[in-house]
């Protein structure tokens, strides 16, 4: 499986990432976000919502569950399936496969169940060390994993 990877220092890497995940994503894409609490998934939301052209506030929808963020180049749906639990009915309940048509779905904690969305879909890990860098890795959704190597 193609993959790429990176070392993240500060928090504007991140956004940058993001944005740059953003500007490469379009309708139709899904990305899972894994990582441990306070890794910077909802950072690299952030600047994939920027990527999107979306305006406004973007924050985490841990208790709304999911966020719809129009954008110039495509409609964000920003999920945090966290509370969900891995709960597969609860995923089928947000219709998230009708979203996926007509916008790029951003999960967060979505890895071990929400893959079933689409076949093809972009699996993004976030770890925090000890000394606060991050290290990412992407894979899945070659023509966005081939771009970043590029």
């Amino acid at each position: 499986m193609t993959a790429w990877t990176a070392e993240l220092a500060e928090h504007e890497d991140t956004m940058a990432l993001g944005r740059r995940l953003g500007a490469l994503l379009g309708r139709g894409d899904l990305v899972l976000l894994a990582g441990p609490l306070g890794a910077g998934k909802t950072v690299l939301v952030k600047g994939i919502a920027e990527g999107l052209g979306v305006r406004g506030r973007v924050s985490s929808p841990t208790f709304v569950i999911s966020r719809v963020h129009p954008g110039e180049r495509a409609t964000l749906v920003h999920v945090d399936a966290y509370r969900l639990g891995g709960d597969a009915l609860e995923l089928d309940d947000l219709d998230l496969d009708t979203d996926l048509e007509d916008a790029v779905v951003v999960i967060e904690w979505g890895e071990g169940f929400a893959e079933r969305l689409a076949e093809d879909h972009l699996l993004v890990r976030i770890d925090r060390r000890p000394d606060d860098v991050r290290e990412v890795s992407l894979t899945g959704l070659p023509r966005v994993v081939a771009a970043l190597t590029a």
